[in-house]
């Protein structure tokens, strides 16, 4: 995990909103196993900018790349989507593509998918094939998608390697992926996520299993693409250091839900949600890391066949309502332009205090 660059700017007033690409309204994912039923997500809403970053953190556990699958209609069985909607806004004007009603194998959704919509992969290893050269896994999704001869195909693929910064790529393409170091093939990933020049770029963990120097160069290379090609991104990340760098706008997950969201400017000022200022305390400091003691949020993530009842963070949480956190299950609340937040902390008393009458 990295520290929270010393140039990052908080004081900054609040970006504006801007147009959707893709707008998920209270999704929710199951999945069924012997053992029962895995509440995956739960009442996942949350927006996507046209040509902007919307970051999506949480420990492991929380249903952050099960949000970007389910985007990508790629739920992993014995999961299903049972619930809500995931509306793709091709151009702002237009009716949206509702994804969750097309096919995962039909030719609408293989379209979508790595055509309009791409993905970085956390292990370029295992999104890559050892037995394909680079040239030959780049130059299928070029035809596939964008319709090009070969030659094209080839031209465009070492194009591409070149943008994302392989030296010598049109030697590179006869190359298989166990022939390049981790940088390099995450690298390839990128270019070949956008190859196909997606709306769209879903990087799941994409610098985790990386050196902290590759990291840095990842996430510059992100940058730099993302202000050149205009593309949206969705960032799935357990890292506020890499956060605090790109994010526009923040979607801070717990065990299935969306506990806060808003633009990156306010959330870092002002968090309010309990797990996001625990999160926000557990970012290394220059103190911590020179013998200073770091600060952990206290318990583990529960199994999801044990779900906490009430606030599922309720029993980690530091600040919880005895009788009420641990009944009442949290609604989001409005604590600012584009900002809410599940926390009872933050919701109307009278409010609660009708629920936990219903519950009588």
């Amino acid at each position: 995990m990295q520290s929270i660059p010393m140039h990052a700017d908080f004081s900054q007033t609040a970006r504006p909103a801007h147009d959707p690409l893709v707008e998920i309204e209270g999704l929710k994912v199951r999945f069924f196993t012997d053992d029962g039923v895995v509440e995956a997500l739960e009442d996942v809403s949350l927006t996507v900018p046209r040509g902007k970053t919307l970051c999506i953190v949480g420990e492991s556990g929380s249903g952050k790349s099960i949000t970007g699958r389910a985007l990508l209609n790629q739920v992993p069985s014995p999961g299903k989507v049972v619930g809500g909607s995931i509306r793709y806004f091709r151009e702002p004007d237009a009716a949206p593509v509702e994804i969750t009603t097309l096919d995962p194998r039909g030719r609408d959704m293989r379209a979508i998918r790595g055509g309009e919509i791409g993905l970085i992969s956390q292990e370029p290893m295992a999104a890559l094939s050892p037995v394909h050269t680079i040239g030959n896994q780049m130059r299928e999704a070029i035809q596939l998608h964008l319709k090009l001869g070969r030659k094209a195909a080839d031209a465009h693929a070492v194009e591409m390697l070149a943008k994302v910064g392989i030296p010598r790529p049109a030697e590179r393409l006869d190359r298989y992926s166990f022939e390049f170091s981790g940088g390099m093939r995450q690298r390839i990933c990128i270019a070949l996520a956008l190859a196909c020049s997606p709306r769209l770029l879903i990087a799941d963990e994409p610098t985790t299993a990386l050196d902290v120097t590759t990291q840095a160069n990842i996430i510059d290379l992100l940058l730099d693409l993302q202000s050149e090609l205009g593309v949206s991104v969705m960032f799935i990340t357990h890292d506020l250091g890499v956060v605090a760098e790109i994010a526009d706008e923040i979607a801070v997950m717990y065990l299935g839900r969306i506990v806060e969201q808003g633009d990156s400017v306010s959330i870092f000022k002002d968090p309010k949600h309990p797990y996001t200022r625990a999160l926000l305390r557990s970012i290394p400091t220059f103190a911590s890391t020179r013998g200073g003691r770091l600060e952990t949020i206290r318990g583990m993530v529960p199994s999801p066949f044990a779900r906490p009842t009430g606030c599922t963070f309720n029993p980690r949480c530091e600040e919880a309502i005895a009788g009420v956190c641990n009944r009442v299950v949290p609604w989001p609340v409005n604590v600012g332009p584009g900002r809410t937040v599940r926390c009872h902390l933050h919701a109307d008393r009278a409010e609660i205090d009708r629920a936990l009458e219903s519950q009588s």
